[in-house]
């Protein structure tokens, strides 16, 4: 009876747990990234923010440390093109010491303000676009040119020439200028999804 006890207990002692399918964690950056500088195959390093709690066991807990890699960067193009960059989640050391390879899908990251965020088919995170703002930059230009115009001039004629001029200087301007980039900076997190499980022996 007693080795039948043992037998039983051998299983449960050695069971091995695992992140399951869908689980979500919350990673934060312990460096900065962004597309005006970063290349493929960067480092990048992270922590958990968030455990991951199986059956009230901390399977993953917070402060494991966590390990990427750029695998995609482009920068904002000055007339076409947003900003993208993708980073593949690769490794998770537990506090034991012990490393897992693991594989989650990136599913959103902190916008800090802009309009950057994850394209979910790919997983990468892409800025938004600047028509507005490149609108608003030729009208401001072009306003100024009319107004300078007027007084040089003192007349509508010379305040069209100058909105004329001053629209092209700000078309220029809009011309030369890159777009926003994308810009993930130290402590933002990035949320990330199990799309399969993973075992913790």
């Amino acid at each position: 009876m007693r080795l039948a006890i043992l037998a039983l207990s051998i299983p449960i002692l050695h069971a091995a747990s695992e992140i399951p399918q869908g689980s979500h964690v919350l990673l934060r950056l312990v460096n900065s990234v962004s597309t005006r500088t970063a290349r493929e195959g960067d480092r990048v390093y992270l922590t958990t923010a968030t455990p991951i709690v199986v059956n009230g066991e901390f399977v993953v807990p917070v402060n494991s440390y966590v390990q990427g890699v750029v695998s995609h960067s482009r920068r904002s193009g000055r007339v076409s093109g947003r900003a993208e960059l993708a980073i593949r989640i690769e490794s998770m050391t537990l506090p034991s010491g012990q490393t897992l390879q693991v594989s989650p899908h990136l599913s959103s990251v902190d916008s800090e303000g802009t309009e950057q965020k994850v394209e979910t088919k790919e997983g990468t995170v892409q800025q938004g676009g600047t028509k507005g703002v490149d609108a608003e930059r030729i009208a401001i230009r072009a306003g100024e040119g009319a107004a300078i115009g007027a007084i040089v001039d003192r007349g509508w004629k010379g305040a069209g020439i100058g909105a004329g001029a001053g629209g092209a200087v700000g078309l220029a301007t809009v011309l030369l200028t890159r777009g926003r980039e994308v810009d993930l900076h130290q402590g933002s997190t990035l949320d990330v999804v199990f799309e399969r499980a993973v075992p913790v022996p």
